[in-house]
């Protein structure tokens, strides 16, 4: 072979391997990049999967670290006051962008967390009071005002060259409903607070509720609006036939003590305004209630009704029935029986928060809860309610 051949070979064998040598390169780089690109998507996948368990997560589900607990710095905070009486994570503390030290006097007690306070809230609204059946409104002011129209526009049918006379001036009745202070005291042992186990908001809210549900009920029906709510039927009550604004009105049963007949109780449903019986209701206690519902009309037909399904109220004559343990029994004059539109007839006005002052010092070894909320009753429409009076006069 010639010395020429031979260089030529030669350079061609080099050039294949320097191509080689950047082809492997080459595939090396992209490995790599492939590599890194796989690890960003795993750690995004891993992102994502944790945010999704934290979503989906039971509520029993223990924390496992501390940022879960301080997603709720207010409940953290006024465990710790209700325990121990320690007040520095709640002052100043910003709740929802409002700054709670603002609304609280330092010796008006600490307003309780939004999760308590509407656990005791959903229970005030779900037991057996007029609570469940009035208007209820919520005010920042220290009283509510309802304003009744108690004029008539002008009417008439107007014709192409005839005048249109002009309405009367209206007259504006105010009811003023003041705002009271309820308040509940419930003791516990500082051994029982001091156990972690011990469910203080869950024991403190339902000790409340109890006592506010109980106090309302009372006073929405009978209250004498002496620092309570004024109940219904603490207004004067006069017969149907003669009834006036400011009053209200009773249809008689005719016999003493005794409800008569099934007559008497059509005739309470049809004293009432023909506006407010779609959406009325009769209230008594158990008492009326095991009496009422032995009523039969004349084709032996019982007039009550029990509900067709659970929490479902029963029914008389079609409408539905609330039990109020506070309403008289049947007596000689007693108003044992109401009928109405309560959701018109009467205003129940409160102020959304509830507050709590702790006080280890009274009553030792025990730790008192002084809760308090502001509420007050009054009936709004004269018109809308009717009362049942078991009297011996026509």
């Amino acid at each position: 072979m010639k010395k020429t051949e031979m260089l030529s070979r030669t350079g061609e064998d080099v050039s294949s391997v320097q191509e080689v040598t950047r082809a492997v390169e080459g595939f090396s780089r992209e490995l790599k990049h492939f590599q890194e690109n796989m690890d960003e998507r795993i750690q995004e996948q891993e992102k994502r999967m944790n945010k999704f368990e934290q979503k989906t997560a039971p509520v029993g589900r223990p924390v496992l670290s501390m940022a879960a607990e301080e997603t709720a710095p207010h409940l953290k905070a006024f465990d710790a006051y209700l325990r121990s009486g320690d007040e520095e994570g709640l002052r100043g503390l910003d709740l929802e962008g409002k700054a709670l030290n603002t609304a609280v006097a330092g010796d008006g007690g600490y307003l309780v967390d939004p999760e308590t306070a509407g656990r005791v809230q959903g229970v005030l609204s779900s037991t057996a009071s007029i609570r469940a059946i009035a208007n209820v409104v919520n005010v920042e002011a220290t009283s509510f005002d309802v304003l009744v129209d108690h004029g008539e526009f002008g009417h008439g049918w107007a014709t192409e060259a005839g005048t249109v006379g002009e309405t009367d001036t209206p007259v504006i009745d105010r009811i003023t409903i003041p705002l009271n202070e309820l308040s509940a005291l419930p003791k516990a042992s500082q051994r029982l607070l001091d156990d972690s186990a011990f469910d203080i908001e869950g024991w403190l809210a339902g000790r409340i509720a109890d006592k506010f549900s109980r106090a309302e009920a009372a006073a929405f029906v009978v209250g004498d609006g002496v620092d309570k709510p004024t109940g219904f039927l603490s207004h004067t009550t006069v017969k149907n036939d003669v009834w006036s604004w400011g009053n209200l009105g009773y249809v008689e049963t005719g016999a003493p003590g005794d409800i008569g007949g099934p007559d008497t109780i059509i005739d309470l449903v049809y004293a009432l305004g023909a506006q407010y019986r779609a959406n009325a209701t009769f209230v008594m206690n158990s008492k009326t209630a095991g009496t009422l519902r032995k009523l039969k009309d004349n084709d032996g037909r019982f007039l009550w009704t029990d509900g067709l399904s659970a929490g479902e109220p029963a029914r008389l004559l079609g409408y539905p029935v609330l039990i109020a343990e506070d309403m008289p029994d049947i007596a000689v004059n007693a108003l044992a029986v109401a009928f109405g539109d309560f959701a018109a007839g009467y205003t129940i006005a409160e102020r959304p928060d509830l507050r709590v002052l702790r006080d280890p010092f009274s009553a030792k070894p025990h730790v008192l809860f002084y809760a308090t909320k502001r509420v007050g009753g009054d009936v709004s429409d004269f018109a809308a309610i009717k009362l049942l009076r078991f009297s011996g006069t026509v």
